[in-house]
């Protein structure tokens, strides 16, 4: 049996990379525009790395409070990508769809729990 190759896989070198970062910023701006979530997220990130960079701690734990909020984000475009795939299936409600929407809700809602907790232990080792 012949395994199908999606025209995209067919690039190399220079032009796989350039397609790549086309993608992932196409990603990034749907992302955005259609996401009501990403947004919030960003803006969050965006305010809390500035926050992590000027607070007075070691720079692992600069990394660590950025990095587990970036982690979040990852989650974020991952759920909405489930998301996208389920409704591209078919709108119409399914257990199945309800199941994989839910379980991608489910991961951003225990990474966000995870970045809380890396916030609050860095925090209070630093100032308590």
């Amino acid at each position: 049996m012949e395994n199908p190759i999606s025209e995209f896989k067919t690039l190399r070198g220079l032009e796989r990379i350039g397609a790549a970062c086309r993608n992932t910023w196409d990603g990034l701006r749907w992302a955005w525009r259609s996401e009501a979530a990403f947004r919030q997220e960003l803006v969050l990130i965006v305010v809390a790395s500035i926050l992590a960079l000027v607070l007075p701690i070691s720079g692992f734990q600069k990394l660590a409070l950025i990095g587990v909020l970036v982690v979040v984000l990852i989650v974020e475009l991952i759920n909405s990508a489930i998301e996208a795939v389920v409704d591209r299936i078919s709108l119409e409600r399914h257990p199945l769809s309800k199941a994989a929407k839910d379980l991608g809700s489910a991961a951003v809602a225990l990474t966000l729990l995870l970045a809380f907790a890396t916030w609050a232990v860095v925090l209070y080792n630093r100032f308590m």
